[in-house]
């Protein structure tokens, strides 16, 4: 599903240059659920921003599905996010103006799907994380869980192969964070998705196949059971 060979980033900082991925080489499975720890400036937000296409490597390759993501333009990284990729970011990014309904609508609205198929499929989503009874209201009369709730199910609205998670329970507390990571690990079972996971909290890690720790832009160890790491 997911193939990085020699991906390095390089960011400018006034004049000096820092190294924020370093020659990163990765195969992650269909349907395998990943996650990645480590403190802050090692690398992992920056590594999920480059599998998605929000970001463009120094160096090296990304494949998906076993196609080469080099030289894409901004509108096929688009169409590629539109139909394969989802993503539940820690700021939940919702529409402020829109209801909790209308937020999950909106990226299969922008794929043309027509309005029968989009109310099912919202309706559906709205069950699957549970938030039926908070359809019509808007992000500011929902608290930090069910925003992300919410996020969740817009993210796996069109049904992506892919879902990149960039510390979903970093503006919750712990206990809404084992349910939205007990969640997202429920429905990515179901549907079959592969999932990559940055996070700082060992306790949302658990949720994960298996865990990359990540130092200095590199991959330091993998750990195959969350729970030895936490443990340990």
């Amino acid at each position: 599903m997911v193939t990085l060979r020699q991906l390095s980033k390089t960011h400018s900082r006034g004049e000096a240059m820092v190294m924020a991925l370093r020659d990163v080489n990765l195969e992650i499975q269909p349907g395998e659920f990943c996650a990645f720890v480590g403190p802050s400036g090692c690398g992992k937000s920056t590594l999920l921003n480059l599998v998605g296409g929000l970001d463009l490597p120094t160096s090296g390759e990304i494949l998906l599905d076993g196609r080469s993501t080099h030289n894409l333009t901004s509108y096929e990284w688009t169409k590629i996010r539109r139909e394969t990729i989802g993503i539940v970011f820690q700021a939940f990014h919702l529409v402020h103006g829109l209801t909790a309904e209308e937020n999950i609508a909106l990226p299969l609205m922008l794929r043309g799907e027509n309005g029968r198929e989009i109310t099912k499929r919202v309706g559906d989503m709205l069950e699957c994380v549970g938030m039926s009874h908070r359809r019509r209201h808007r992000p500011a009369e929902l608290s930090g869980g069910e925003q992300q709730r919410i996020a969740i199910a817009r993210a796996l609205a069109h049904g992506p192969r892919l879902l990149l998670a960039d510390e979903p329970t970093g503006n919750i507390d712990s206990q809404q964070g084992a349910g939205i990571m007990a969640l997202i690990r429920e429905l990515a079972m179901a549907q079959g998705q592969t999932v990559l996971l940055v996070t700082h909290s060992l306790q949302a890690a658990q949720a994960a196949d298996y865990v990359w720790t990540m130092r200095d832009g590199q991959l330091i160890a993998r750990t195959e059971r969350m729970t030895e790491l936490a443990t340990s």
